[in-house]
C-alpha cells in the first residue's frame, strides 16, 4: 500500500460552551475530499487531548462539537486556545491539520477573592497616598475581563488603576486629603469591577478603612517594583533577590519585618520563602517553566511601632527555561505489514512528537540510529513520517524493528525513543525454480499405459498463494499427434503419467516442456524441458520379405563349389543388439549330407560341393532368421531349389518375371532420377559458363564442347552395355531392395555356341 502524506491547515472558530451537534465547518468540502469516499476511505480524528470533543459525520462531510467545551477549563491563563486536530485518511493514507480556535464569551462574572477587605491608614498619611488594592478575577479574555473599577463616592478616596498588556495588573486606593481620625474613624467604601462584554458583568468588594494615630513614617523601598529570574530547576534554598527597605521613625517603629502580602497567590506561597529579617526570598519548592513562567509578589515592609505602618512593593520574578522534559512520541497511524515492492517513499507511519520545554529546548529531530531501508522525514511541524527508504525484500528479511529516536537541541539535549515492529508482506517476485532447466528420462517400450514415469519438482521461495505450484505440459505435436496424447502430468505434484504404451518401432524420442506457474495475482512460470527416449525391448522377430519367403530356385547340376545359389534377407523391426539378426540352415534329417551352406551374417547360400549321381533333384532349405536380443527371436521361411543339367534353359514364370520386373523398377527409380537430375545440373552449369565466358574463351569452349561429345557418347555405352554387373542398394528409413542382375555372356566360342548357362536373378529388400 502506497502512503501519500497531504499536509493542509484549516482554521475554525467556534464560541466556547456550544451545545453537542453545533456545526462547525464542512471539513470534508474544504479539504477537498469527495464526500462519497470519506467513509470507505475511514476518515477518522485523532485528538491529542483525552476527551474528543470534535467528530466528523461521515455522511455529509461536516465537522460538529460532540462535547460542549468549556475555555477557561480547557485553556487556563491562555489568550488563545486552539484546539489541534490531526485528520486522517486511508487509502492511501493523507494527514491534514485542522485547528478549532475556542472563542471566549462572557460567561464569568468578575470574583474578589475576599468579601471584605480592612485597612488601616494612619492619620498621618498625606494627601495622595496609595494603598494597593487586590484586583477581581476574571477567567474570561479580552473585552470580556475586567476592563474598569469603580468606587463608591467618598470625599477622602479615589480609585487609581493601571493597564498592563491591555489589562488592569494593580489597583491603588488613592487619600485625596489627609484623614482625621477625630472627625471619622471608619471609611466603608464599596468597590466595585466591570467586565466589558455583553451583557456587562460585574463583582463587588467592601473596604474598611480603619485610620490609626500615631506612628506616621511607614517603611519604603528602595524602588517599587522590582524585577528577577531563577531557572526553574534551581535547588530548595537559592536566593532569588534581596528586598531593602527604610522607616524614617526611630526605634521601635523603625524596626521593619518584611512579609508577603495577603495578594500574593498560593503558587507563589509554595514557590518561595522570604525571611522577615533580611528581605531575602529563597525558592521553597519546585519550580515548573512549563506551569507558570512568571510570578508576581507582592511584599510588605512592616515597622514595629505601636500602629505598625507598612511600605509595599512588587516583584516580579521570572522563570527561566531549562531542558527538564524528554520529547514525547505518539504514534498517530501505522501501517503494517509492508508489501516488499513498496517504492521508495512509501508512508508506513505517522508520529506525533511534542515538548514541553521552550525555545531551542523544545525543538525535536528524529532519526533512526541503526541502518535500515527506512527513513524519518519532517512532515507538518511537530509531527514525522517512516517512509521506505531502500528496497525491501521479504525473502531476505520478513521483519524489522526499527527504532526511532527523538532528540531536543537543549544543553543537555534529552531524547527518547520507540520501537516499531514492521512486518514485510509478500508479493509474487519469485518464479518457481526447477533444480535443472532439462531432464532426460529413459522408458521401455510396452509399457503399461498409465504408469508413472516422471517428477517435476519446483521451489518457489514466495509464501502463502505465491508459493503454490501447479505443473502442466506445453501443448505441441509429435508427428502430428498431440503430445497430451501420449503423457500427462499431475498439476498439484508434478508426477508425469504415460497414457499410452509406447512401441520403439514408431517413436523412439521426443521432447516435452513441463511449465511450473504460481498462483500470485501475476503469475510468474518457468519451464523444464524433458527429453524422453523409448528404450527398445526385443519385440519383434525377423521377418523374411514376401520374394524370400517361399523361394523357388534353379541351380546347375555342374556347379562349382562355392557357387552363389541364391541371398536371403531377413528384417527385424527392432534396433541395435536386438536387431542383429544372423542365419542358418535347419537340417531335419541331421546327417549333414547337404550340399548346401549359408554365410550366418550374409544370407549368401552356396554349394558345400559339387553335385553328384546320387544328390535328389530337388532340395527344400529350411532357412532360420535369428536375432540376438534377449530372450532370442526367430523366423523361418523355405527355398526349394531344383538341381537340373548343363545346357538346359533356365525359365521363370510369369509370375517371377512380372515380380522381379516390379522390384526391379520400385528399387532403382530413384537411382534413374538421380542420374537424370544430376546430368542436368551439370548441363546447365556447362552452358551458364560457356554463355559468361563466350567472348573471352571461345576456343577452350569449342574444347568443351567436344569433350563434352566424348562424355555423352561415353555414358551412352556405360547405359546399355550387356557385359556390366550392377548392384544397387540403398539405405534410409524407407523401404530399401538389394538388385543383383546377371546377364548372359554374349563372347562364346564358336564349339559352345548353343550352350547357354543361365543365371539367376536375386532381389534382395528389407526394411531399414
Amino acid at each position: 500500500m502506497y502512503w501519500d502524506v497531504v499536509l493542509t491547515q484549516l482554521h475554525y472558530m467556534i464560541p466556547e460552551e456550544t451545545k453537542h451537534g453545533t456545526f462547525v465547518g464542512r471539513i470534508a468540502q474544504d479539504l477537498g475530499l469527495d464526500i462519497g469516499e470519506i467513509n470507505s476511505r475511514m476518515l477518522h480524528i485523532v485528538s491529542r487531548d483525552e476527551k474528543e470533543y470534535f467528530q466528523v459525520n461521515l455522511q455529509n462531510g461536516i465537522l460538529f462539537v460532540k462535547e460542549t467545551i468549556d475555555r477557561e477549563v480547557q485553556c487556563p491563563n491562555t489568550p488563545f486556545c486552539i484546539i489541534p486536530l490531526q485528520v486522517i485518511v486511508d487509502k492511501p493514507v493523507q494527514m491534514y491539520r485542522v485547528d478549532v480556535e475556542i472563542e471566549d464569551i462572557n460567561d464569568n462574572s468578575p470574583v474578589f477573592s475576599t468579601k471584605v477587605n480592612n485597612l488601616v491608614i494612619s492619620e498621618m498619611k498625606p494627601a495622595g497616598s496609595r494603598f494597593p488594592l487586590k484586583v477581581a478575577a476574571d477567567p474570561d479574555l479580552g473585552t470580556n475581563s475586567i476592563t474598569n473599577y469603580e468606587l463608591s463616592a467618598s470625599d477622602y478616596f479615589t480609585l487609581d488603576f493601571q493597564k498592563y498588556i491591555n489589562q488592569i495588573k494593580s489597583l491603588e486606593l488613592v487619600m485625596k486629603k489627609s484623614l482625621d481620625r477625630e472627625k471619622q474613624s471608619v471609611h466603608n467604601l464599596t468597590l466595585t469591577a466591570y467586565d466589558g462584554g455583553k451583557p456587562r458583568l460585574s463583582g463587588t468588594t467592601h473596604i474598611i478603612v480603619n485610620v490609626e494615630d500615631f506612628n506616621d513614617n511607614a517603611p519604603v523601598f528602595d524602588q517599587p517594583f522590582y524585577q528577577c529570574s531563577v531557572n526553574e530547576n534551581a535547588d530548595e534554598g537559592t536566593l532569588v533577590f534581596r528586598l531593602n527597605a527604610t522607616d524614617l521613625d526611630e526605634g521601635r517603629n523603625g524596626e521593619i519585618l518584611y512579609e508577603f502580602s495577603n495578594m500574593v497567590s498560593g503558587e507563589a506561597n509554595e514557590a518561595f520563602i522570604l525571611d522577615k529579617y533580611t528581605g531575602q526570598i529563597r525558592v521553597k519548592g519546585k519550580l515548573d517553566f512549563e506551569t507558570i513562567d512568571m510570578y508576581e509578589i507582592q511584599v510588605e515592609a512592616i515597622d514595629n511601632g505601636d500602629f505598625k505602618l507598612v511600605g509595599h512593593c512588587k516583584v516580579l520574578v521570572t522563570v527561566v527555561d531549562v531542558n527538564d522534559n524528554p520529547p514525547e512520541m505518539l504514534v498517530t497511524s501505522l501501517s503494517v505489514p509492508v508489501p516488499e515492492n513498496s517504492p521508495q517513499g512509501t508512508t508506513v507511519a505517522i508520529v506525533s512528537v511534542r515538548d514541553k520545554d521552550s525555545g531551542s529546548n523544545g525543538k525535536v529531530h528524529c532519526y533512526i540510529s541503526e541502518p535500515s531501508p527506512f527513513k524519518v522525514n519532517p512532515a507538518f511541524m511537530s509531527d514525522f513520517s517512516l517512509t521506505v527508504n531502500g528496497p525491501l525484500d521479504r525473502e531476505l528479511k520478513d521483519e524489522y524493528e526499527v527504532t526511532i529516536t527523538a532528540r531536543d537541541e537543549g544543553s543537555p539535549s534529552l531524547s527518547t525513543s520507540k520501537t516499531l515492529k514492521i512486518d514485510i508482506s509478500d508479493v509474487n517476485d519469485n518464479a518457481p525454480r526447477f533444480i535443472q532447466s532439462a531432464d532426460t528420462i529413459f522408458i521401455k517400450e510396452n509399457n503399461a499405459p498409465g504408469s508413472h514415469i516422471y517428477t517435476a519438482s519446483a521451489s518457489d521461495p514466495d509464501i502463502g498463494q505465491n508459493s503454490f505450484i501447479t505443473y502442466s505440459i506445453k501443448e505441441r505435436t509429435v508427428d502430428g499427434i498431440p503430445i497430451s496424447s501420449y503423457i500427462s502430468i499431475n498439476p498439484e505434484n508434478g508426477k508425469v503419467f504415460a497414457l499410452v504404451s509406447f512401441d520403439h518401432e514408431q517413436i523412439a524420442y521426443f521432447q516435452c516442456h513441463i511449465k511450473a506457474t504460481d498462483a500470485g495475482l501475476q503469475a510468474l512460470s518457468s519451464n523444464l524441458t524433458l527429453n524422453i527416449f523409448i528404450e527398445d525391448i526385443n519385440d519383434n522377430a525377423p521377418t523374411f520379405t514376401p520374394l524370400h519367403s517361399a523361394l523357388t530356385i534353379k541351380a546347375s547340376k555342374s556347379a562349382e563349389p562355392g557357387h552363389l545359389i541364391t541371398k536371403v534377407k531377413a528384417v527385424d523391426l527392432d534396433s541395435g543388439y536386438n536387431a542383429w539378426t544372423f542365419y542358418k540352415l535347419k537340417d531335419f534329417g541331421g546327417s549333414g549330407k547337404s550340399p548346401f551352406t549359408i554365410a550366418h551374417q550374409t544370407g549368401e547360400i552356396t554349394l558345400k560341393r559339387s553335385f553328384t549321381d546320387s544328390d535328389n533333384d530337388e532340395y527344400r532349405l529350411h532357412v532360420v532368421a535369428q536375432d540376438h536380443g534377449e530372450p532370442a527371436m526367430t523366423t523361418e521361411a523355405q527355398i526349394v531349389v531344383y538341381v537340373v543339367e548343363s545346357g538346359e534353359e533356365l525359365k521363370f514364370d510369369d509370375q517371377e518375371i512380372k515380380r522381379n520386373s516390379y522390384e526391379f523398377s520400385d528399387a532403382n527409380i530413384y537411382l534413374v532420377v538421380a542420374i537424370c537430375v544430376i546430368s542436368s545440373i551439370f548441363l546447365i552449369t556447362l552452358i551458364v559458363f560457356s554463355v559468361l565466358r563466350w567472348q573471352k574463351y571461345r576456343d577452350e569452349v569449342n574444347e568443351l564442347k567436344e569433350n563434352y561429345k566424348i562424355c555423352s557418347n561415353t555414358g551412352g555405352s556405360w547405359m546399355y552395355s550387356q557385359h556390366t554387373q550392377y548392384q544397387i542398394s540403398s539405405n534410409s528409413l524407407r523401404p530399401k531392395s538389394d538388385l543383383i542382375v546377371f546377364t548372359p555372356n554374349n563372347s562364346q566360342t564358336p564349339g559352345t555356341e548353343e550352350q547357354v548357362i543361365p543365371q539367376g536373378v536375386i532381389l534382395n529388400s528389407a526394411y531399414k
